[in-house]
């Protein structure tokens, strides 16, 4: 048996995981025959049939299963070491990407940045604002470095640290229902009302809903700040983020209408950065002062 090649085993994960060759060759960027003749070599070289070629996809044998689940391990693993490789050869980068979410309390946040970037004088923070899943698109577009949000911790591809948890409550301005307010208000009797809502952001993200009542009348805002004072003004009612308007609930300008049709929500506030990307002097500085401050972030936060 001779020496295969990295080159090939890519080939033939890339054939297993879209279940053909000309799919194959389009994620790797090559052509169709090289793709076909590396993973035929590859399957000369080791005296195995890895494809079954008789189906409408092409599938994995018996032996190649076995064979590709220690590939895919070797795989990963160069993958990392390129991934250092890129680090090490990294000077201090120019620009940094941010993404700050319409979760994260801006002004403790900012403050932060604004303490950590003046210590950084080559390096431009590049910062931008998204809302609902517009931080993490461009995450996993590779449009942002690193993200204040809410994330998938359980994706493999994410990194996260802990900041916090924000508590959401569906809220209405004194005076803007007809009948009492009390913790068994349903979704229904809302519908009659207009509901304000956080335009999302994201481009090509399948669309979540979060909080929609369906059939209700809805005002689509940008922000939260901008949501909380149409409900402020009787224009609507939802939800905001418990760090928003802890005052005006305190003074009843706003009131709870939570309860166990409307329970409202608890997101986790997270940093988050992709895994599988290499990461410069800078972006690693950054990542480790969250890790550091993560607590007086916390408290800076009030959350």
């Amino acid at each position: 048996m001779s020496d295969f090649t990295l080159q090939e085993l890519q080939c033939f994960d890339a054939v297993v995981s879209t279940g053909g060759f000309q799919s194959a060759a389009a994620v790797l960027h090559r052509s169709h025959p090289a793709v076909f003749a590396a993973v035929a070599k590859l399957e000369r070289q080791l005296g195995l049939r890895l494809l079954d070629r008789s189906g409408y996809r092409v599938q994995a044998t018996d032996a190649g299963r076995s064979f590709l689940l220690r590939a895919q391990t070797l795989l990963r693993e160069m993958e990392g070491l390129q991934a250092h490789a890129a680090q090490l050869a990294m000077g201090e980068e120019s620009v940094l990407r941010v993404v700050i979410g319409d979760v994260c309390p801006r002004p403790p946040i900012l403050a932060w940045l604004s303490r950590f970037f003046a210590r950084c004088p080559v390096t431009r923070l590049d910062l931008h604002f998204e809302a609902i899943d517009g931080p993490q698109e461009r995450l996993f577009d590779n449009d942002a470095d690193l993200i204040l949000h809410h994330a998938d911790r359980s994706d493999p591809q994410l990194e996260c640290i802990a900041l916090g948890e924000i508590p959401f409550i569906p809220v209405v301005a004194a005076g803007f229902l007809p009948f009492p307010v009390s913790c068994d208000i349903t979704p229904a009797r809302m519908r009659g009302f207009t509901q304000c809502v956080i335009r999302n952001t994201a481009q090509h993200s399948v669309a979540r809903n979060y909080f929609i009542i369906e059939g209700a009348h809805q005002c689509t805002v940008a922000d939260q700040p901008m949501k909380k004072e149409l409900i402020l003004h009787g224009m609507g009612w939802g939800h905001l983020p418990g760090f928003l308007i802890d005052e005006e609930l305190r003074d009843g300008r706003l009131l709870s209408i939570a309860g166990d049709y409307l329970p409202g929500n608890v997101v986790e506030l997270v940093a988050a950065r992709r895994r599988d990307r290499p990461h410069g002097p800078v972006a690693r500085r950054l990542w480790d002062a969250i890790h550091s401050d993560s607590a007086l972030l916390r408290q800076g936060m009030a959350i």
